[in-house]
């Protein structure tokens, strides 16, 4: 197995574990990079000022770099160091901290309304909900969730290597159409939505006025919602089938954000990232040269034992829990919490309209990819779980 074929694996911590016990930091020769397996390392690499989140000599992949999906690449936050990181951050992650609860409670609802049969709709559900409530929340009108939903899906299709041309040229027109559709809601002064307004207003007091920047980073936080909160949802609903006896004692499932948070934590819907050399550096003894690349194995940091004690087991009292599936350090995902009360809110509405049925009539396997971990629901017994 490798990292990359961990990330689907049917059970991918095993091979984690045995990573770890070799080291925390290691060189793959076949795959040609640095491998960091426990919690020391993979914060210690988050951490570090000279591991980028892109290459110096490609800070846009080549096969994207010429359209309109390489132009909003390029300004993403999360994608870039400095200034490009820290100015787009500053205007959006006090916005994304002060969204409320019942807010979401409230869009979630609407949006289930909107599916005909939640449990037999929901791959839809896990895929369609979590951007809705984001687009909503950026005042996006109902009428066009749908159309913003299909562009951001074919818009994330350019980040992944696995993606052919056709995806490629999706991903292309998402981009160009969504930059439009967003333009056009930061014209409309009277009808900014509550958190369109607080990220304008932050935009003002930090003295930020790059508006192609903005557009790009309003695209980036649906993007980055797509298959992160999509797979938070669904391993959720998995652990809840694996753990019935949990799940059936007499407070459940009214501590569905404990579910949620340590389904991140156990089963985490982001198995790994990567950081790139930027100068040479020395980490946990090893020498990392400029040009490097080094694979995060944040699934492995999630259940080192020196992080979360008893980390294989399920526990939904942990103390302390440390959940590096949203990253740390200058990078972390500013949406960790709003994604964490997305999930509930989606998990606590599938489960009051039907309990326990939605994921106990289902079998799953997980979607092709390199890094996340997304469940794919269906009801034939071909499939292993």
């Amino acid at each position: 197995m490798t990292p990359f074929e961990a990330a689907s694996h049917a059970d991918p911590y095993i091979y984690y574990a045995g990573l770890r016990q070799r080291k925390g930091l290691l060189f793959d020769a076949d795959l040609r990079l640095w491998i960091a397996s426990d919690a020391s390392a993979v914060e210690a690499i988050l951490e570090h000022s000279n591991c980028r989140v892109r290459p110096l000599d490609e800070p846009v992949p080549l096969a994207i770099a010429q359209g309109a999906a390489g132009r909003i690449f390029g300004r993403l936050m999360r994608m870039n160091e400095g200034a490009e990181h820290q100015c787009p951050r500053m205007a959006i992650a006090p916005a994304l901290a002060s969204v409320h609860d019942e807010n979401i409670a409230e869009i979630v609802s609407q949006v289930f309304e909107s599916l005909h049969a939640p449990v037999d709709a929901l791959n839809e559900l896990m895929w369609t909900l979590p951007l809705s409530v984001i687009a909503t929340l950026m005042g996006v009108p109902f009428t066009q969730l749908r159309e913003v939903v299909t562009l951001t899906q074919n818009f994330v299709g350019c980040l992944s290597p696995l993606s052919d041309k056709t995806k490629l040229d999706e991903a292309d027109a998402g981009a160009t159409r969504l930059s439009q559709l967003f333009a056009e809601l930061l014209l409309g002064e009277n009808e900014r939505s509550r958190f369109m307004s607080h990220v304008l207003r932050e935009c003002d007091v930090t003295a930020w006025r790059d508006r192609d920047a903005l557009i790009a980073n309003l695209i980036g936080l649906l993007s980055q919602t797509c298959e992160a909160t999509a797979g938070l949802i669904g391993n959720t609903l998995i652990a809840i089938h694996r753990n019935p006896d949990l799940f059936e004692t007499p407070e459940q499932p009214a501590r569905v954000a404990e579910w949620v948070a340590e389904a991140a934590r156990h089963d985490s819907p982001i198995q790994n990232t990567r950081r790139f050399v930027a100068e040479q550096c020395v980490i946990e003894g090893c020498v990392l040269k400029a040009g490097d690349t080094v694979l995060l194995l944040l699934a492995s940091a999630n259940r080192d034992p020196c992080a979360n004690p008893d980390p294989d087991n399920f526990l939904l009292t942990r103390p302390h829990r440390r959940i590096f599936s949203f990253g740390s350090g200058r990078h972390e995902c500013p949406g960790q919490q709003l994604a964490l009360r997305i999930a509930s809110e989606a998990v606590s509405e599938l489960l009051r309209r039907q309990p326990n049925a939605a994921v106990r009539a289902n079998q799953w396997r997980y979607l092709p990819s390199l890094n996340a971990r997304i469940p794919y629901f269906h009801r034939s017994r071909e499939t292993q779980q």
